[in-house]
């Protein structure tokens, strides 16, 4: 096929093929609907990624392959598996990079800021999987049958993220409508937040420069803060008051897992939110010259989309940040 194979259409796959696309190349975006961006450059492709003589099909001559897929929350245990076990046989047989986007749940509870070379000492279900999926994969790589690469990102913020993000519609669109915000965990425990556009570029740079492969990297991401400091500073940069931060008790996001599934697999990576959850992305930032985004401009950026995606009017002066 040549150009570019992105697995998963969800916000990181989308924003890739449309990165991707813009710096002049080809791109294929399978997902199970078939939805992709519109573009020049990007065909969306409706497969199953499981299925694997299709996805090595469909693979045939990629320069690489991008793992953006997301099967739902609760059911990593039984849906990740087989899907990175195709995504590792369309890779050895095009000959394509893998690079796969993944989080920081392999490294379990850790009390220093993270880094590439921390144990893989998961805790949680989820982050089992997770680890399991690298070490197969660079497995893979170092035994000669394929090129693999893995980006981490911590939890991540800004235009398009909206469910999946901590900081999406449970936290923009209550500042933009001056209403309370209740989220759980402890509000002013530091915590790393990954910048979208910062997640892209670092796939990008994966998937072409081979001192990315055969290692995990962390995404380039800002010095850390706490939620409730992010809200503040969310609502500074849409010039409005800062609201009401709340925390939710666990035992009532429990009660709510009983009828919800994904809420009730939140509770196991509850020290995520509990103790200080810090990356350290020196690394990256180090070997390929590229730093996260200024905080001033992904703020205005997150709260801009956030605006236009519900038809606010945009403000014509930026505010001032100087009051952060």
């Amino acid at each position: 096929m040549g150009g570019y194979l992105i697995v998963g259409a969800g916000t990181i796959g989308s924003a890739l093929a449309v990165q991707l696309a813009e710096h002049g190349h080809d791109v294929v975006v399978a997902s199970r609907r078939g939805t992709s961006p519109s573009g020049r450059g990007i065909t969306g492709v409706a497969l199953d990624a499981t299925e694997v003589e299709a996805l090595a099909g469909l693979a045939r001559g990629a320069e690489a392959i991008y793992n953006c897929a997301s099967p739902s929350y609760h059911r990593w245990e039984t849906d990740w598996p087989p899907l990175a076990a195709s995504l590792l046989v369309a890779a050895e047989r095009s000959g394509a990079v893998l690079v796969t986007l993944s989080n920081l749940y392999g490294y379990g509870p850790v009390p220093h800021a993270m880094v590439e070379t921390d144990p893989l000492a998961a805790t949680s279900r989820k982050g089992r999987v997770r680890a399991a999926m690298w070490l197969d994969a660079k497995a893979a790589h170092e035994s000669g049958r394929l090129r693999a690469t893995e980006v981490r990102a911590s939890d991540y913020y800004g235009p398009g993220v909206t469910a999946t993000g901590l900081l999406g519609e449970r936290v923009v669109p209550r500042i933009l409508d001056h209403r309370a915000i209740v989220l759980p965990g402890n509000l002013d425990a530091p915590h790393s937040w990954t910048f979208v556009d910062d997640v892209v570029t670092a796939l990008e740079i994966a998937g072409h420069d081979e001192r990315a492969w055969g290692h995990a990297w962390h995404v380039p991401t800002a010095a850390p803060d706490s939620v409730r400091a992010m809200v503040a500073h969310l609502a500074h940069a849409a010039g409005l008051d800062v609201p009401s931060v709340r925390r939710l008790p666990w035992g009532v996001l429990s009660a709510a897992g009983i009828v919800v599934a994904d809420i009730r697999e939140i509770r196991e990576i509850a020290y995520q939110f509990d103790a200080p959850f810090v990356v350290d992305s020196t690394a990256f930032s180090t070997t390929f010259g590229v730093r996260p985004t200024d905080l001033d401009d992904a703020l205005h950026a997150t709260i801009a989309w956030w605006r236009r995606r519900r038809g606010f009017p945009l403000p014509s002066i930026r505010p001032s940040m100087a009051s952060r």
